[in-house]
C-alpha cells in the first residue's frame, strides 16, 4: 500500500507559512538533494490555498507528479492539468493508496493536513524545522520570570 506522507518546512516556532501565505522565509539549502526526495512521489496532495500559491507563480502542478487540490470552490474546467477533489476526498485517497505507485506527498497546507490526519489517512510526518522566528512572536508585553 502506498503512503500518505506529510513533508514540510517549518519555522522552530511551527510555522510552515508566513502572514500572508509565503514560504520565502524558507532557505534552499544546497547540502539537500531535492531531486532524490522528489523521486520518492508521483502525487503530490495540496489544499487550495497553497495551490492558489503555486498557480500564481506559473506551476499550476508538480511536474511528474500527479496533483490533487483538495477544494470545494475550485472548478475542474478551469485548471485541466490537475485533478479537483471536492466531495469523498476519503473514500478518493483511500483507493488511490491501494493503486500501484510511489508515495503520495501531501505538500503544504495545514488545514488540509489537520483533516487527513483527523481521518487517519496520514502515515508519516516529517518535519524539515528551519531556524526562523517571525517578529511577531517577539512583541510580547512582560518580562519573562527571573
Amino acid at each position: 500500500m502506498r503512503r500518505i506522507r506529510y513533508a514540510v518546512a517549518a519555522s522552530l516556532d511551527g510555522y510552515i507559512a508566513g502572514p500572508n501565505g509565503e514560504a520565502d522565509w524558507i532557505i534552499m539549502d544546497p547540502a539537500i538533494d531535492f531531486g532524490s526526495f522528489f523521486q520518492q512521489f508521483d502525487t503530490v496532495l495540496v489544499g487550495r490555498r497553497t495551490f492558489e500559491t503555486m498557480a500564481q507563480g506559473g506551476n499550476a502542478g508538480m511536474p511528474g507528479m500527479k496533483t490533487f487540490v483538495f477544494s470545494r470552490t475550485l472548478r475542474q474546467r478551469d485548471y485541466p492539468d490537475v485533478t479537483i477533489v471536492a466531495e469523498r476526498s476519503k473514500e478518493m485517497l483511500e483507493t488511490l493508496r491501494q493503486q500501484s505507485g510511489k508515495d503520495i506527498w501531501l505538500f503544504g497546507g495545514g488545514s488540509l493536513f489537520a483533516s487527513l490526519l483527523d481521518a487517519a489517512l496520514v502515515d508519516t510526518v516529517e518535519i524539515a524545522v528551519i531556524q526562523y522566528f517571525w517578529a511577531a512572536e517577539f512583541r510580547c508585553s512582560h518580562r519573562p520570570p527571573r
